[in-house]
């Protein structure tokens, strides 16, 4: 079953702020917020995260129906390499070193605010390139 792709970019959105205010103020305990978005998403897909129940109670029904449809797997494994990100920077605050926590959430911002600015996943595309690499050719 195909998402709405205006989701994943809403969440991406929303994730670029919540980042930056992670690298403004330094808070681990936002940083933890945003590794449990991720963890859910990763998990239960996009539509699981919290960003993507915000968008579909509180978003979705204002826009109008989706236009767009894709796959729910490249999102959902955009989430798992967040939340990897997420999970570096947590250890990079919680115990150091402290500028381990910067770059692993400066990345993870650059890949939201790629998708949010422009639509552009890496994290889909990462998933793309191992399908290639890994499908088997008979």
């Amino acid at each position: 079953m195909e998402i709405d792709a205006r989701g994943p970019r809403f969440g991406a959105a929303v994730t670029t702020f919540v980042l930056a205010g992670v690298l403004i103020t330094g808070s681990g305990w936002l940083l933890a917020w945003q590794t449990l978005a991720f963890a859910l998403g990763a998990a239960g897909g996009v539509g699981r995260s919290p960003y993507g129940w915000l968008f579909r109670k509180a978003v979705r029904p204002r826009i109008g129906p989706p236009t767009e449809f894709e796959a729910p797997e490249p999102p959902r494994f955009a989430q798992a390499v967040g939340l990897a990100f997420a999970v570096v920077g947590l250890v990079g605050y919680a115990v150091g070193p402290q500028w381990l926590g910067l770059a692993a959430t400066a990345c993870a911002l650059a890949a939201a605010f790629l998708n949010a600015a422009f639509g552009y996943c890496l994290g889909c595309e990462m998933y793309l390139l191992v399908r290639r690499v890994t499908v088997r050719t008979e």
